[in-house]
């Protein structure tokens, strides 16, 4: 599920844990299966009504969805797991009380599902980022040239020679594809401060470009870019790299459908050089981000947050 249960949500969750569950008993005994700590059960009134309870008791952990997210997950789970109701059926007006639960959770996975799948998704990139991250500490050899390359760019950051420092941040980027082997091509070129390459990432091709200028990328530089990916292969997707950013209107000028290129700028490139995140799990979040929402650009903090 996404961080918050949206109101629909809330009160679908409510109708199926009263629709599935006649006796309150039985559904005591379903929500001490899914609570990691049981004893909340405790803090509700179950000599009231039911319904009051299951709303009692959803209200507590919407709450409270920061600390009970997981809960929250679970309980959800599990009543979406379920897809006979013949403990309804037994009952008087069994078909009516079995139609109504049926309802009642198809209602609930409808609303609950989506968010379901996004939670799963970015479980699995923290997964895959904490291996990586894993992978990062035990290579000494690789952090130590993480920490050269950071040097090195962090003298690029201060130096005054803003026509040598193209060329310097061309072997800074050629040495991180290198480092995260992304079979970097050797055929970059320099022309001012605009770097040009190319690089792979899981059997599709990057062109690559740079900037290092004091005003924002707009507009007219992403159409050129976007040019150049068009005239490549049809797989062939972009990587621009902005070291002071780009113009909000020329980001939302190439988001939408379509769009063939990721953004990346300094805070990016210093997420990867402090070690925070390393360059594939970045861009692959970035690409996922774009072929989600359209929008070519997301915020490191966003994807580390």
């Amino acid at each position: 599920m996404a961080k918050r249960l949206s109101p629909a949500a809330i009160v679908a969750l409510k109708e199926a844990l009263c629709a599935v569950y006649w006796y309150k008993g039985d559904l005591r005994g379903f929500l001490q299966q899914c609570l990691s700590n049981p004893a909340i059960l405790a803090t509700l009134n179950w000599d009231g009504y039911k319904r009051q309870i299951a709303s009692d008791l959803v209200d507590y952990l919407v709450r409270g969805e920061d600390k009970h997210l997981g809960d929250l997950t679970k309980v959800c789970y599990e009543l979406c797991s379920i897809t006979t109701f013949t403990h309804l059926k037994q009952l008087d007006g069994g078909d009516q009380k079995a139609q109504r639960a049926s309802f009642a959770i198809a209602q609930l996975k409808t609303l609950v599902e989506p968010h379901q799948k996004v939670q799963k998704e970015r479980d699995e990139f923290k997964e895959r980022q904490n291996q990586a991250q894993e992978k990062l500490k035990a290579s000494a050899a690789v952090r130590q040239k993480l920490e050269d390359i950071n040097a090195r760019y962090m003298a690029l950051v201060v130096s005054p020679n803003a026509q040598g420092r193209g060329f310097e941040l061309e072997k800074v980027m050629y040495d991180i594809f290198e480092l995260f082997d992304l079979d970097p091509k050797a055929s970059f070129r320099n022309t001012g401060e605009q770097i040009d390459g190319a690089f792979s990432l899981e059997g599709i091709d990057y062109l690559f470009e740079a900037k290092w200028q004091r005003s924002l990328i707009d507009g007219a530089d992403l159409d050129t870019f976007a040019g150049k990916i068009r005239r490549k292969l049809e797989n062939t997707l972009g990587a621009f790299l902005s070291i002071n950013g780009f113009s909000p209107d020329g980001v939302q000028l190439h988001s939408g459908t379509g769009s063939a290129m990721i953004l990346l700028d300094g805070a990016d490139l210093m997420a990867v050089l402090e070690e925070r995140i390393d360059f594939v799990s970045l861009l692959l979040r970035k690409k996922r981000h774009a072929a989600r929402t359209g929008s070519i650009y997301i915020n490191v903090n966003q994807i580390l947050s």
